[in-house]
C-alpha cells in the first residue's frame, strides 16, 4: 500500500467516522428538545453566552449571524434589520425600484 493510498483511506474512514457520530448527536439533540424543551433551552442558552464570551458568533439557519444586544463581534450592530429580511431582499427590492 502507497503513502497515498494510506492516507485516502485514513482521510475516508476519518470522514465516515464524523458523520456518523453527527447522525448520533443530531438524534440525541432532537430528542432531548421533544422530550425535554425546557432542559433544551436551558443547555442551549449556556452553550450561546459561553460562546459569545470566547468571541464566537452563532449563524442562524439562513447562515447570518445571530446578533444580541450585548454582542460586540456581531456585524451590523447598529442597523435595524428585521428578522424576516436578508441581504439578497435588500438586493431584490433596490433592483425592482422599492425601499430596502
Amino acid at each position: 500500500m502507497t503513502d497515498l493510498d494510506r492516507r485516502t483511506k485514513t482521510a475516508i474512514n476519518q470522514a465516515i467516522h464524523y458523520r456518523n457520530y453527527r447522525r448520533v448527536r443530531d438524534r440525541a439533540l432532537r430528542r432531548l428538545g421533544q422530550e425535554n424543551p425546557e432542559r433544551y433551552r436551558e443547555l442551549l442558552d449556556e452553550e450561546r453566552a459561553r460562546d459569545e464570551a470566547e468571541g464566537k458568533a452563532w449563524l442562524d439557519l439562513s447562515g447570518r449571524t445571530m446578533a444580541t444586544d450585548d454582542s460586540t463581534n456581531a456585524p451590523n450592530r447598529g442597523s435595524k434589520v428585521s428578522l424576516g429580511q436578508t441581504g439578497s431582499d435588500n438586493l431584490k427590492a433596490r433592483k425592482l425600484g422599492g425601499e430596502a
